[in-house]
């Protein structure tokens, strides 16, 4: 597969100032454009994007627009819709106030069979992933109970491949298990402040657990599917590695990558956990997302009114030579004659 760039035009660049993506991105550890596989693709059309994820079925692309106060019912939100080859098929797929729908500030998406999920404040919205045409309805946290809580602010949803989502509610240190099977019928998988205000959620390449970001503390949780949380990474009390973290997905070689909505980062976190910054000094990125055929990196840039395919370092090296154990971090240091030691 090989991504076109995708212009925008004169008036659309003046008017959302594409912010010196190239030049406020610094590109190291890994991350790189794969000239001779994928290079990189830039979108400028965009309205404060929020989400970014590939159809592994169709090859297509999603970005949702929040357009706005993303806690207001305004109804001018929007999905994005580009073709396998990166090219823009309709800036405005789904959006509110067009062809009978309401759509306010859609955040977090996930893709299971033919629908399109979406997070839309308090209520979660199902679409034909191919006409658009709404499908399902399912009010969350305020949305189903409106007088018990603080409003939701649903941030994200994750599928686990086997008739489940899950959606994070930022607002109400809550996660929800949706069942698709049962007519989407709601539960709570865990509500509890240790969560910290849940943003991005992705689930665990073992597949039997969830991992969550969280955008108060700067912290990366494990949630079980019995609703057990493990904090697995924090801020120091005299370090701040994290500001206010938005997205998370895994490689298919189970390095996680995660980002930092104020701090302009990027980081990827390999198996034996060791954390490398792979890019920074970025506008906002927000809910990244892997596309994993394709080793890329999605990001879209909420403040900067872009999004941005990436390609990651592969695991082959130049001249077809498989990067061992040791090219992560996973072989123990050279020890005796063999490493230098006086």
């Amino acid at each position: 597969m090989t991504f076109h760039h995708k212009h925008a035009s004169r008036q659309s660049r003046t008017r959302h100032g594409s912010r010196g993506l190239a030049t406020g991105l610094l590109l190291v550890l890994g991350w790189c454009a794969l000239s001779t596989e994928v290079g990189a693709l830039q979108v400028l059309e965009l309205l404060e994007p929020y989400s970014f994820v590939v159809d592994t079925d169709s090859k297509a692309y999603f970005i949702s627009s929040v357009n706005g106060d993303e806690t207001a019912r305004d109804n001018n939100g929007f999905i994005t819709k580009m073709d396998e080859a990166g090219t823009v098929v309709q800036l405005k797929f789904i959006a509110g106030g067009q062809n009978g729908h309401t759509l306010h500030a859609p955040k977090g998406l996930a893709i299971v069979g033919r629908t399109l999920y979406v997070v839309d404040l308090d209520q979660l919205k199902g679409y034909d992933k191919t006409t658009g045409q709404l499908l399902v309805t399912v009010p969350l946290g305020s949305g189903a109970a409106p007088q018990a809580g603080p409003p939701s602010q649903l941030m994200d949803v994750v599928t686990d491949g086997h008739g489940l989502l899950f959606v994070s509610d930022r607002t109400r240190d809550t996660i929800y298990r949706i069942a698709i099977a049962k007519n989407h019928q709601v539960s709570i998988l865990i509500h509890n402040p240790g969560l910290a205000g849940p943003a991005g959620i992705a689930l665990h390449p073992r597949g039997d657990r969830l991992v969550v970001v969280s955008w108060d503390k700067g912290k990366i949780v494990e949630v079980g599917f019995d609703g057990a949380l493990t904090e697995l990474v924090s801020n120091g009390f005299f370090s701040s590695r994290f500001g206010n973290l938005s997205g998370v997905d895994f490689d298919q070689w189970g390095n996680m990558y995660v980002s930092d909505f104020t701090r302009g980062k990027i980081w990827r976190m390999q198996p034996d956990q060791k954390f490398q910054v792979i890019a920074e000094y970025l506008p906002s990125p927000a809910d990244i997302a892997i596309d994993r055929s394709n080793h890329v990196i999605l990001v879209p840039y909420h403040y900067g009114n872009a999004a941005e395919v990436n390609g990651l370092e592969s695991p082959i090296k130049k001249g077809g030579t498989k990067r061992t154990l040791s090219d992560y971090g996973f072989a123990p240091p050279p020890s005796g004659k063999d490493s230098g030691a006086k």
